[in-house]
């Protein structure tokens, strides 16, 4: 996968040094415009934006979140926790499979509960009944598979063959939606207006006997709408033809569109050597911090990199073998003691960290780029690693 970092913005004129090694920090005035970009095009459309909590749960920023869009979408029982916890407005659940144990607590925090099959829903419909009858309101929705691949990446697409993300569109019938309030579609990763145009012309025919029993859709994440180059005012248009049409609420699930270029992560190089190539080691891990440079695969942009001179091999502190985040020219000589920082980390690589090999957590700061202002929000120790085992 290629990067979608449209460059350093704010980040250019950030002294590294002003935060502890490693540490993520994120522009507060760059996640604000594009919570602006995603209202105004709810504004214009008509449809109700929702904050994807899987990429972006920074629920230091929930209020201005919730200054801006309709509400967050959790995929499980923790997620629907800190949404009611620190979250405004409405509250979608989806997870591909349920634990009897946990529904009873998300049919009660959430406002649309999305199944994965019509076999779920069936089985917990004592469950369902049982919060109803005591008063709980919330709607039920079924994720589909519109069977319409567009994902770049066969690993990061949804309709894969044997995907195990939504029912088969093939083989939805009208008995399937009994009790069922929405759809959910979600087929999109990364891309802009023309994917979501296609998916659409293929699966509307598909549904449209079945949609005047329905209240919405969820046309769900993976629109990069905060893009420079998005086609807004075509997602506009399409929105309010979908609405129109067929009388019913539309929802979008952005995530990585919230954060996009709000988020930088600064580290340190701890040692240099020669292995054929210059080779250094940082404080930052590709597995423990930035794991989808090694699971997508991609190469995270560096701040600052320059365009000519010798490329020095990066790569994390852990004693993973591909622990390698890159071939970079460094803006300075690579040696001890230097800070670099990667673009783009808001989103996924903050809720993806982990403490492999006892590696620490970054800290998390927040940056405001109008006024200067920084706040260091969270530091973690020993003890964060040391309480998630046994």
């Amino acid at each position: 996968m290629q990067t979608q970092a449209a460059g350093p913005g704010a980040f250019a004129n950030f002294d590294l040094g002003r935060v502890p090694s490693p540490c993520f920090v994120v522009d507060e005035v760059a996640v604000r415009r594009n919570l602006a970009t995603l209202k105004a095009v709810g504004d214009r459309s008509g449809a109700q934006v929702l904050l994807a909590l899987k990429a972006f749960s920074m629920w230091s920023l929930a209020d201005l979140v919730g200054d801006y869009l309709d509400g967050v979408c959790a995929s499980g029982l923790w997620e629907a926790r800190l949404a009611r916890e620190h979250y405004h407005g409405h509250l979608t659940t989806y997870s591909p499979a349920y634990k009897a144990e946990d529904l009873p607590d998300i049919l009660r925090l959430s406002d649309s509960v999305i199944f994965n099959s019509p076999a779920q829903i069936a089985r917990f419909a004592d469950l369902i009944a049982a919060a109803r009858d005591q008063g709980q309101v919330f709607d039920i929705g079924l994720r589909l598979n519109p069977e319409h691949s567009e994902a770049e990446v066969a690993k990061y697409d949804p309709c894969q063959r044997g995907s195990r993300l939504g029912f088969p569109v093939s083989k939805l019938r009208p008995e399937h939606l009994t009790g069922v309030d929405g759809l959910h579609v979600h087929a999109l990763c990364e891309q802009d207006f023309e994917p979501l145009r296609r998916i659409w012309a293929s699966l509307e025919p598909r549904i449209e006997g079945l949609m005047g029993q329905l209240k919405w859709i969820n046309l769900g994440g993976g629109h990069h709408v905060t893009r420079a180059d998005y086609q807004t005012d075509d997602l506009v248009a399409f929105l309010r033809q979908i609405i129109a049409r067929h009388g019913i609420a539309v929802y979008l699930e952005p995530g990585e569109a919230v954060a996009l270029d709000a988020g930088i992560l600064v580290g340190e190089i701890l040692d240099v050597f020669d292995n054929g190539m210059p080779v250094a080691i940082t404080d930052i891990s590709a597995t423990c911090h930035m794991p989808d440079v090694i699971e997508a695969p991609y190469r995270p942009a560096l701040l600052n990199e320059g365009a000519d001179g010798v490329a020095v091999r990066l790569g994390g502190p852990s004693c993973l073998a591909g622990d390698i985040i890159g071939d970079y020219v460094l803006p300075a000589p690579a040696a001890p003691g230097l800070r670099i920082a990667f673009l783009d980390q808001a989103h996924y690589s903050m809720v993806k960290t982990n403490t492999f090999n006892g590696v620490p957590l970054p800290s998390i700061a927040l940056w405001n780029s109008d006024t200067d202002v920084l706040k260091l929000v969270r530091q973690f120790a020993y003890s964060d690693f040391r309480d998630r085992l046994s």
